[in-house]
């Protein structure tokens, strides 16, 4: 199966430099709902079989132009929330910055741990779960492979994208996802490929260099069973 992370828009928390978290009610500003409205050209020709999302505002508020052009009502799974940030949620990001545990999340987040909130380990836990979850019952359902798309947060694509690569969690500030990116993987039975990291321009089609089916791994590396269906 493979999977697109689609970061949600730009919010107005982005655009006020704090960190919102699991606030509920955060929008997209302009520029938000504009790159959800240009989802449906960035993904035309991509043969998308489902929508996943967290539940909050801005993940559905992303994928709501793109969930009515292809007919398709989204998912929602709580694994893929926004990070717990506890006491620090709503509060500006210069001001955090001055924080002793701030340089704990930027050199070691797998020790890094919210007050009043949850850790970074637990965040990759819950939402690698959740993708490979979605993967298998997409796969049961379908009898072949599938490209679907979970919209969520930054540091829940990040940490996915982590585990995918084979990557220690205390590297994955070394990964950017910005508002409305997506990041690409492939999971195989033998291992994840990462086709794509942070896709920011119009048609994923063209990078993927695929058009009427799934994206597959590099030559050489196909999984059990050869190319996709």
């Amino acid at each position: 199966m493979t999977v697109i992370l689609l970061r949600h828009g730009r919010s107005v928390a982005n655009t006020a430099h704090t960190l919102a978290g699991r606030t509920p009610g955060v929008d997209l500003d302009d520029r938000g709902r504009a790159q959800a409205r240009d989802l449906i050209d960035r993904v035309a020709g991509l043969p998308i079989a489902a929508l996943v999302r967290s539940p909050l505002r801005r993940c559905g508020a992303t994928l709501e132009p793109l969930s009515a052009q292809l007919g398709l009502d989204p998912v929602l799974d709580d694994r893929l929330v926004e990070v717990d940030y506890g006491a620090w949620t709503g509060r500006s990001l210069a001001e955090l910055a001055t924080e002793p545990l701030w340089r704990v999340v930027q050199q070691q987040p797998s020790a890094a741990v919210f007050p009043d909130g949850e850790g970074l380990a637990a965040v990759q836990s819950r939402a690698v779960a959740a993708v490979r979850e979605h993967d298998g019952r997409l796969a049961e359902a379908a009898g072949h492979d599938v490209l679907w798309i979970a919209c969520t947060h930054g540091d829940v694509i990040k940490s996915v994208l982590a585990d995918a690569l084979g990557a220690h969690l205390d590297s994955f500030q070394r990964i950017v996802a910005d508002p409305a990116s997506m990041s690409v993987i492939r999971y195989t039975p033998a291992r994840p490929f990462v086709l794509h990291v942070n896709h920011t321009g119009a048609e994923l089609a063209a990078v993927l260099g695929k058009t009427a089916e799934t994206p597959g791994p590099a030559a050489g590396d196909a999984p059990v069973g050869g190319s996709t269906d």
